[in-house]
């Protein structure tokens, strides 16, 4: 209990935000004073449960100790419902009882305080669970025996009093009415002082030495620990072309584009960070403002760290190495040199080589069941000093409870919208996020069902007060206002304003308590004119078009929305013009190999001046949506399927991405204009027919309203003929895209309006299905936590069922590839680099760590096929039969309660009634076993 409330007070010193201090201090009568006795006291307290007959009875040895002095209690087994007796419960209650007895509290007064105690294992009780124990004292007290006990539990609850300085402020403390975001962050820094004073190793077992005054003991774990301090931001007194010049590594004579500008200086404006939301377009450099206003947002609301959540996980290994680079530049923070703690989040980090080196640089003396991130405990006693590592992976800010307490993270959407789904130690996630500034990028890529959870985590956000940026190019006016109205935590459509906002880029910012500003910005000059016309969704029409722009030379990107489609075209396109010609990149590729494509890509199709090495010849790359995300890229010519709108300007952001020559003048002559074609749907049809896959993907709606607003632009009858203007068209065409206003040719109309109302059904499904584990809103006023989880998910975590929970898609089921010869031998896949291929994998024994770690790395999920519930059973049966026993060891991390699929010699197999056949050009194909 000593040990608790000194590392909570340590905490509170070394490592809260005062972000997060001044939202506890706001709500003590005594401030910053009073918040820090309530939080030492707290963590002091929360293990008093355990001094009752439920929780000591379980050794015996120390049971019959406690027994001689007058302290009885019955047998473990006798004691048979024990178990509704948790010592977090008992805890509370007993808590409650001196509250309300001793210190003349009511007991409404009392359960804002007391549930910390109930809840610091990860859920807080329901009111269910706290009647059941009521109305078993015996389980508190022995009978016969309830003085002895009480006296016990009185004098340990007597003693944490003055020893936390709280004895004298606890008569003012009965009229404070703790908002469950308080209570919520004071519950996850007891959980935090809980597991650090639980580990043996920086708080060893010496009953003679251990006494709360021990300081030396104290400090010598906390020096053990080494926790990173948090950020502590300095407001830039640079003007903005100075703030940019010295933060980002930008090319020779770069300019500070207006968006950039504008968002820096509205960020200035604001008093109390709140919300801003930046739409550019594609290239514009939001990323670089969300951390410029990032920077300015920590140093006046106190966040001490940044959080960036991106779509997927590739778009987050992409932003990474940019956070870092950021965090190199950042000036010092006053907080004496120290290491600043980073985190990659998502289930794939430990093969990133970039975050491996800080975890080398962060960790000490790592066993191998830590090094995957999942561990929650550590060792310390050879410690390595780091002091020379700026930025590190730190060891016990690890796992996946703890992970994103670490002061600096980039990762998925889905380690944010965890804040809103009913799970355990939420807590933890709730005040690692609590004390940060969030940027949120991509926000228009999130459906239905995972906008519920975030503008539910937005609204706790907003209470929290956390400044919140959000980036997108191809925004919603509808969800521009759910979006801030979420975060000012305001019911129905309130702020119109923001909806009818004009102009493009445009700001919008809130102050909570204030109405929300919108902002035009003047576009920087970046200017990209793209002829636009559909084509027969026909694979030899597709391939003669090629031949004819290609005729001189030049690169194409051609985008399929399924997999299926690209393998399709790519098989096609080969037969007409040799394979060297042709690159696949879609998603149904090993890990390995899907790193190796985004590297290719870039450095053949990158930036000029970065090292690229261009085809001189033509080339054409056929890919899914994985180029419409995170890869700067740029092309002469753009083929696409119909998709949505959004991510139709997204896949035009590829096509003459950059200059190259005056006037495009390096680009071969037929192809110094930029073209997209559209195809992937039957064009003669009334309305438009897409494609089934892109149906099944995208829906009718979205697609059909896409096909509506292009219209007047194939037909030559818009404005500016077949001409896209971008970025001036992006956001009229999406406004109108996703507008409720009719669009299209008259006699499109009676399809389109049905297509409207399967939208909304299918919304309003997603709607539905989203509220069973989404986290009710934060209330105010004094009322308890009780109950904040129930009947919810238990443990989520970035792993497939973890994700399933927030977002609506059936379970996707993962392997780990190798390959079986015939004579039974078991071997990497033999075309991997850097001499990873073709190693020979012991079956009778734990592959050594790097071997194991190289198959860890071939992952690779499996077509939407295998989420049939039909087909998702038999696979698994199959794959759990031919599992390797030895991997399946605790003692070889990488491996354990993973499925491994066994390709032959020509990297074939069968599984649950599927021929699966896989090329390292093509990547996985599958076909229905005759």
């Amino acid at each position: 209990m000593a040990d608790s409330g000194a590392v909570a007070g340590l905490l509170w010193d070394e490592w809260v935000p005062w972000q997060v201090q001044r939202l506890v201090a706001a709500e003590m009568p005594g401030r910053a004073e009073d918040a820090r006795r309530l939080v030492v006291w707290l963590a002091t307290t929360h293990d008093i449960g355990k001094a009752t007959p439920a929780f000591a009875c379980q050794v015996e040895v120390l049971a019959d100790a406690m027994r001689n002095a007058g302290l009885e209690m019955p047998g473990h087994k006798e004691l048979v419902d024990r178990k509704l007796a948790p010592h977090g419960l008992a805890g509370q209650l007993l808590l409650q009882e001196w509250l309300t007895e001793r210190q003349g509290w009511s007991r409404s007064a009392t359960l804002q305080f007391s549930v910390i105690a109930g809840g610091h294992h990860g859920v807080p009780p329901t009111f269910m669970d706290i009647r059941e124990l009521n109305v078993r004292p015996r389980l508190l007290r022995t009978p016969g025996c309830e003085a002895a006990w009480r006296s016990v539990q009185d004098e340990l609850l007597n003693a944490c009093a003055v020893a936390c300085g709280v004895q004298d402020r606890l008569d003012a403390w009965r009229q404070v009415k703790l908002s469950q975001p308080v209570q919520a962050l004071l519950s996850g820094l007891v959980i935090v002082a809980d597991w650090i004073a639980s580990n043996p190793d920086l708080f060893p077992y010496f009953p003679e030495a251990a006494s709360i005054g021990d300081r030396e003991r104290i400090e010598a774990a906390w020096h053990g620990l080494a926790l990173p301090a948090p950020w502590q931001a300095k407001e830039p007194e640079e003007g903005t072309a100075e703030l940019f010049a010295s933060r980002f590594a930008l090319p020779a004579g770069a300019r500070v584009r207006p968006v950039q500008e504008q968002a820096v200086e509205l960020a200035r404006r604001m008093e109390h960070p709140g919300l801003m939301i930046i739409e550019a377009p594609m290239g514009e450099g939001k990323t670089e403002a969300a951390l410029a206003v990032a920077e300015i947002f920590a140093a006046r609301s106190g966040a001490g760290g940044c959080y960036v959540a991106l779509p997927t996980m590739a778009t987050g290994n992409a932003m990474f190495p940019r956070l870092l680079d950021w965090l190199r530049r950042l000036p010092d923070d006053g907080s004496g040199g120290g290491p600043r703690s980073v985190h990659l989040a998502h289930s794939k980090a430990a093969l990133n080589e970039e975050y491996q080196d800080l975890v080398r640089a962060g960790r000490r003396a790592v066993t191998a069941v830590e090094l995957d991130g999942v561990g929650d405990e550590w060792r310390h006693r050879s410690d390595r000093s780091v002091h020379s590592a700026e930025l590190v992976a730190h060891q016990w800010l690890r796992g996946r409870k703890k992970a994103m307490l670490a002061s600096f993270g980039v990762g998925t959407i889905d380690q944010l919208l965890f804040m809103g789904l009913k799970s355990r130690h939420l807590a933890l996630r709730h005040l690692a996020l609590a004390g940060k500034v969030v940027v949120i990028d991509e926000a228009h890529a999130y459906d239905t069902y995972m906008n519920s959870y975030l503008d539910r985590v937005l609204s706790w956000l907003g209470a929290y007060r956390v400044p919140v940026i959000v980036l997108s190019a191809t925004l919603p006016a509808t969800r521009r206002r759910e979006l801030v109205e979420a975060y000012a935590q305001v019911e129905g459509p309130v702020f119109t304003n923001v909806e009818a906002a004009e102009g493009y880029p445009l700001l919008t910012a809130l102050e909570i308590g204030r109405p929300p500003v919108s902002r035009s910005v003047a576009p920087s000059g970046r200017r990209t004119e793209v002829h636009l016309e559909h084509l027969d969704d026909d694979l030899d029409v597709l391939a003669d078009r090629l031949e004819r722009e290609l005729s001189d030379g030049g690169c194409a990107l051609v985008v399929r929305n399924t997999v299926g489609r690209v393998q399709e075209t790519a098989a096609h396109l080969r037969k007409r013009f040799g394979g060297k010609k042709i690159t696949v990149a879609h998603a149904r590729f090993l890990d390995l190999d899907r790193m190796a494509k985004d590297a290719d890509l870039l450095e053949r199709f990158g930036p000029p001046g970065k090292n690229t090495r261009r085809p001189d010849d033509m080339h054409i790359v056929v890919a899914s949506q994985v180029a419409e995300q995170s890869l700067d890229i740029d092309f002469d010519l753009l083929v696409t399927d119909l998709c949505p709108i959004d991510l139709l300007l997204q896949r035009m952001g590829r096509v003459h991405r950059h200059l190259r020559g005056e006037g495009q003048s390096e680009r071969p002559p037929r192809l110094r204009t930029a073209r997209c074609l559209v195809t992937g749907a039957d064009w003669n049809a009334v309305p438009v027919e897409p494609v089934s896959g892109s149906r099944r993907i995208y829906r009718s709606h979205a697609l059909l309203r896409s096909a509506a607003v292009l219209e007047p632009y194939f037909s030559g009858t818009a404005e500016t003929g077949q001409v896209v203007r971008l970025p001036e068209d992006i956001s009229p065409l999406v406004q109108k895209a996703y507008g409720n206003d009719p669009t299209g040719p008259s006699e499109w109309q009676p399809a389109m309006d049905q297509a409207r109302r399967d939208q909304d059904l299918h919304r309003e499904t997603q709607r539905e299905k989203a509220k069973a584990f989404l986290l009710n809103k934060a209330a105010q006023g004094g009322r308890p936590l009780i109950g904040w989880v129930d009947a919810g998910v238990g443990d989520a975590d970035d792993t497939r069922a973890g994700r399933a929970q927030v977002r609506d898609s059936q379970e996707s089921l993962e392997v780990l590839v190798v390959q079986r010869l015939a004579d039974g031998t078991v071997r990497t896949v033999p075309w991997l680099t850097e001499n990873r291929g073709g190693l020979e994998l012991p079956t009778e024994a734990v592959p050594e760590p790097r071997l194991a770690r190289i198959v860890a790395a071939c992952g690779l999920r499996l077509p939407f096929q295998f989420s049939l519930p039909e087909v998702i059973d038999q696979a698994i049966e199959e794959l759990e039969a031919e599992c390797i026993p030895a991997w399946q060891s605790k003692e070889c991390h990488w491996l354990a309660g993973e499925l491994v699929l066994f390709l032959d010699e020509k990297c074939r197999t069968r599984l649950a009634g599927y021929d699966l056949h896989y090329t390292p050009t093509d990547g996985l194909e599958v076909t229905r076993a005759e």
